[in-house]
């Protein structure tokens, strides 16, 4: 165990394990936001009550395509609500498996998981809990998993980059992580990020955005991509802070992406084959693609969308020639124009 770890550690074991009972214990709103329960009512329906009521989360960490058969990992999985979503997307011919630190979320975990494969109609499971840490998970094997999720846990870890390198450890080649989590617009005073209180409760060991993104590079994801940024809250303690959810994906790649976005005369092609979304399909902050639109793009948005398990969706041009920079960027939002509204 890393000496350094070893007392956020014991709080966060003592803050979920013994104080935490459900969403009513908190005090902060950052790890309450979620749209989980919009986009997968159904699926909740079918997970018993105790494990709900001490789930929390601050995003929606299920990408939107087809992910039938797929190996999923959940970092810092509590009670399992996100583990037992996964693992009916996944199918029975997919498995998840979840870590956490605490052995009371597990035991809820545990418990409910023949309840839960008897609902999903499962002859077996295709769910593992495993008592581990996050920024090493032990227990799960090199390039072994194909999708790594996690809500609102990273920024419980003082060592944000070992999870990283743990996360690339883990991913087989074309692998994707994709999570949920709480990043601040700027490096926070020790009056937030000493507090015990703020820590367990998501603000207090939140990282400052482009540090956090740094780190993702440093694990060798050259090319995270934002999916969605929500604003959760903007003064602690008198600070004029600003904490927003972020969903962030990042794919691992043998041979590395650019380090920023290159124009090589590269267009992709939406087909439009994903049941849900048949009209559009959103890769992140800055690619909506609109079904049969070509639209132009970088070389690492066109190897994202080539070589990994996104290729079904999407017809890519090869490269012609390098043609220099491509400007690549979140579309600015406009709210209003000459003051009129339609």
């Amino acid at each position: 165990m890393i000496a350094e770890l070893e007392p956020v550690r014991t709080l966060l074991q003592e803050y979920y394990g013994r104080r935490f009972k459900s969403r009513k214990d908190f005090k902060q709103n950052a790890c309450c936001p979620t749209d989980t329960g919009r986009r997968h009512a159904d699926i909740l329906e079918l997970i018993p009550k105790e494990v709900k009521d001490r789930h929390y989360g601050c995003g929606c960490p299920f990408p939107s395509d087809q992910l039938s058969g797929l190996t999923v990992l959940d970092l810092g999985s509590g009670t399992g609500v996100d583990v037992f979503i996964m693992a009916y997307l996944v199918g029975p011919k997919g498995f998840v498996h979840g870590i956490d630190m605490t052995e009371e979320q597990l035991v809820v975990a545990q418990a409910a998981l023949p309840v839960v494969m008897r609902r999903f109609g499962y002859g077996r499971t295709n769910v593992a809990f495993h008592q581990d840490f996050i920024e090493v998970a032990e227990t799960i094997p090199d390039t072994s998993v194909d999708l790594v999720i996690s809500d609102c846990v990273i920024n419980l870890s003082p060592r944000k980059d070992l999870v990283f390198q743990t996360i690339h450890r883990v991913l087989k080649e074309g692998g994707e992580f994709y999570i949920s989590d709480i990043a601040a617009d700027r490096r926070l005073p020790p009056a937030i990020s000493q507090d015990p209180d703020l820590i367990a409760e998501c603000l207090g060991g939140a990282e400052y955005e482009h540090d956090w993104f740094d780190q993702m590079k440093a694990a060798r994801f050259p090319d995270p991509r934002v999916v969605s940024r929500t604003v959760v809250q903007q003064e602690v303690k008198g600070e004029p802070v600003t904490f927003s959810s972020l969903t962030v994906r990042g794919f691992k790649f043998a041979t590395p992406l650019d380090p920023r976005c290159e124009d090589y005369g590269q267009v992709a092609v939406y087909r439009g084959n994903l049941p849900s979304s048949p009209a559009r399909f959103t890769f992140d902050d800055h690619h909506v693609f609109e079904v049969h639109r070509p639209v132009p793009v970088c070389r690492n948005t066109a190897r994202m969308l080539q070589e990994t398990r996104l290729s079904r969706y999407f017809e890519v041009t090869t490269a012609i020639k390098h043609f220099g920079l491509f400007k690549c960027g979140p579309s600015p939002v406009v709210t209003s124009v000459n003051g009129a509204c339609c």
